[in-house]
């Protein structure tokens, strides 16, 4: 029997794996003898990969072509990049969610039985069912365009930040498609980070403020999560470790979101 977390014989895509969390799974996967890594991002990588492919994921083409260069079969699909509000809506939205929807149903027809489609969500997504209707509205659209459409007339009615409903729609996202992909013996997960100590921190420190941030992390155990404990949690969720873990937006973020359903939360920092 092969051990349950090996990616040994596996060919894999990952996205955004230039640096942060991308760059630390491709490490872990290494280090879990990983056949064959394609990587999916617009700056080349430098940690151990196979096949780069140059990739705009804010446009659909760019996306599209890569999913035509990607060699089968692909046993697991990371979708691991994201952008912060410090970039334009459209973008934001484009990366976060609409390429990694196009990717997840682009390359399903090229994972065999026992594949994974991983998404990297956000605790920043944890409101989506005070949205439910218009997620649900928009995860229905057909199409990029429609959608970017949908973002520009209802997005600022809504109440919230393009990086918070680009998460929103990926934990529902995943949990909607992991009923199909599991009928053809593929399953869908997603993990849902707190703060992560990444360079993408500072873009969030601009966008929600130092307060917050840091109010987040003191709430949670005084530290931000690593690159290294979401990459491993990531390939987890892609090996048959997790071979019957199907659905669930995965929270790594030290029991926070836990302490704040409880009641357990200090606000008073915030005020």
């Amino acid at each position: 029997m092969p051990h349950p977390f090996s990616y040994a014989g596996r060919r894999v895509v990952v996205t955004g794996a230039a640096r942060g969390v991308g760059a630390a799974l491709l490490d872990t996967l290494a280090e879990l003898d990983v056949a064959h890594v394609t990587v999916l991002d617009l700056n080349t990588p430098s940690g151990p990969h196979d096949t780069f492919l140059a990739t705009d994921l804010a446009d659909e083409r760019s996306v599209r072509d890569a999913i035509a260069a990607i060699d089968g079969p692909v046993h697991a699909l990371f979708n691991n990049a994201g952008v912060a509000d410090t970039q334009p809506p459209h973008t934001v939205l484009s990366v976060n969610y609409l390429a990694l929807r196009t990717l997840s149903e682009g390359l399903l027809d090229r994972m065999p039985e026992g594949g994974a489609i991983v998404n990297t969500a956000s605790t920043a997504g944890g409101q989506w069912a005070t949205h439910i209707e218009q997620i649900n509205t928009v995860l229905d659209l057909d199409g990029w365009d429609a959608t970017l459409e949908w973002v520009d007339a209802n997005l600022g009615g809504l109440g919230v930040a393009p990086y918070f409903f680009s998460k929103e729609l990926v934990q529902v996202y995943t949990m909607r498609s992991s009923r199909p992909t599991i009928r053809r013996g593929v399953r869908t997960t997603s993990v849902c980070p707190s703060p992560i100590d990444t360079p993408l921190l500072a873009d969030f420190r601009k966008t929600m403020t130092d307060k917050l941030i840091d109010w987040n992390i003191g709430e949670t155990n005084g530290r931000a999560v690593t690159p290294r404990e979401v990459a491993t949690v990531l390939a987890f969720l892609g090996s048959d470790a997790a071979a019957y873990v199907n659905g669930v937006n995965l929270l790594v973020d030290a029991g926070f979101t836990a302490a704040m359903t409880t009641g357990q939360v200090d606000f008073a920092a915030l005020a």
